[in-house]
């Protein structure tokens, strides 16, 4: 890990504060008031906890700079109580838990791509693409006359997602949903 001065921190940045933990720089303000010392105020959101704290420093002080290693991992398997990511550049498999991945796997099936921020060999963060193609598996049978304008109608997905569709989307059909929101889109061509 490298020291910097805090002068050379910049949003976006991830910083190891002095307990340990990381740290994403929010916002930064210098502050140079005449012939008085300069205050560096930074505004830093905990990696672990996503709670939000603001920082005094001078500028001239040291922190050591996080360095994250962001990869393309493909999803191949569910193992026992973990789902198995293949590295795409060195086919290095990773088993990352239930508890850590969470409700993002409902979005992934096997095959599919994700990107994992990994800090000293840790996995720190999954980032999902924006959109995925979804089968739909149960839904209710689209009803004669009905329009798109009309209300939506429950759906479980192939992964076990529950989402609402138009009421034209019958089971068996592609359709593309937002990773971010957890919203239909349209149907997959």
């Amino acid at each position: 890990m490298a020291s910097i001065p805090y002068s050379q921190v910049r949003k976006g940045m991830v910083l190891v504060g002095e307990d340990g933990q990381l740290y994403y720089v929010v916002d930064r303000d210098l502050n140079t008031p005449g012939n008085w010392r300069a205050i560096l105020q930074l505004k830093l959101k905990n990696l672990k906890t996503g709670s939000i704290t603001t920082n005094r420093v001078r500028p001239e002080d040291k922190v050591e700079q996080a360095y994250l290693d962001k990869r393309e991992l493909q999803y191949i398997y569910q193992d026992g109580d973990g789902y198995v990511f293949m590295d795409t550049e060195n086919y290095d498999q990773t088993t990352l838990s239930k508890e850590w991945v969470g409700e993002l796997m409902l979005y992934m099936k096997e095959g599919n791509k994700a990107q994992v921020v990994f800090y000293e060999g840790k996995p720190l963060s999954l980032e999902l693409p924006a959109t995925v193609e979804l089968q739909v598996t149960e839904t209710e049978p689209s009803l004669k006359g009905a329009t798109a304008a009309a209300q939506y109608k429950p759906a479980t997905l192939e992964t076990g997602l529950k989402i609402s569709v138009p009421p034209f989307i019958e089971i068996g059909e592609m359709i593309a949903v937002d990773t971010r929101t957890g919203d239909y889109l349209s149907r997959s061509k």
